[in-house]
């Protein structure tokens, strides 16, 4: 499927800057060099977009590729010098949701369902269709390239692993300018929100907002720590600086920051 003639028009209103490439190895780290070098040619919610992404990354330097044409890759400049420093460990919560609800409006009204996992892959139908990797820029702090690689029209046989999905594989064509635009709208919308309440992810309704979409509060979990370690237990809640909170075995409630999170069925 190549890049549409029309081009992503309803993209092109909610950003300054839209440009889509035919192929790449991985567009954050296009979109990082970029920046690095032209900051002012990078406004905020720039982007840059491919279906042909040969050299993704994800959260903890794990790689992944798709076959071409079978996903699409939106890397987005977020200008956060609003946000406090200890604030901006939002930025990768809200964009996992602000995607999320990106999904949930592709499905409106089919029968399917979008949620978070947290941190920030969007599962579609309990299955991972989206993730979400936030990179600060070195040269220039306060700035995040925020990239996100979604699977339309891979299929099921393409998938790279049991837990994961696409649009195509549940019977759905997807609108992809319609899914960017509003992933982008969503994200400059819920990062002025936090920006505007000096980064208290409560008072800014992005905390309870966030704790509605994410399937993991109130689910039995089992977590892998950067540590090597496992954690179970229940999922309670998000608190007031976006981590898991988990009532383990001996009924402690256990703060986590980062690992990989399985749902116990």
């Amino acid at each position: 499927m190549p890049i549409p003639a029309e081009g992503y028009p309803l993209t092109a209103a909610v950003s300054p800057r839209v440009q889509v490439a035919e192929h790449t190895g991985s567009t954050n780290a296009d979109v990082v060099a970029a920046v690095g070098l032209d900051p002012v040619g990078w406004p905020h919610l720039s982007l840059l977009l491919t279906r042909d992404q040969r050299s993704g990354r994800g959260r903890l330097d794990r790689t992944w590729s798709a076959p071409p044409e079978t996903a699409i890759a939106v890397s987005v400049v977020v200008e956060v010098g609003g946000v406090p420093v200890a604030a901006r460990g939002w930025i990768p919560l809200i964009a996992g949701a602000a995607m999320t609800r990106a999904v949930a409006a592709q499905v409106r009204g089919t029968g399917h369902s979008a949620a978070l996992k947290w941190p920030n892959d969007v599962l579609l139908d309990g299955a991972k269709v989206s993730g979400i990797l936030a990179e600060a820029v070195a040269a220039h702090p306060d700035i995040v390239v925020v990239g996100a690689g979604v699977n339309t029209t891979m299929t099921r046989a393409d998938l790279p692993v049991e837990t994961a999905t696409s649009f195509a594989a549940v019977g759905l064509e997807v609108d992809e300018d319609r899914l960017v635009a509003d992933y982008v709208r969503a994200l400059g919308e819920q990062l002025a929100a936090l920006e505007t309440a000096q980064g208290d992810a409560a008072a800014a309704g992005l905390l309870g907002e966030i704790e509605a979409l994410c399937t993991t509060v109130g689910a039995d979990v089992r977590v892998a720590l950067p540590d090597g370690s496992t954690l179970a237990g229940r999922a309670q809640r998000l608190d007031p600086d976006g981590r898991l909170v988990v009532l383990d075995g001996a009924g402690a409630e256990v703060p986590v920051a980062a690992g990989d999170v399985v749902h116990v069925r």
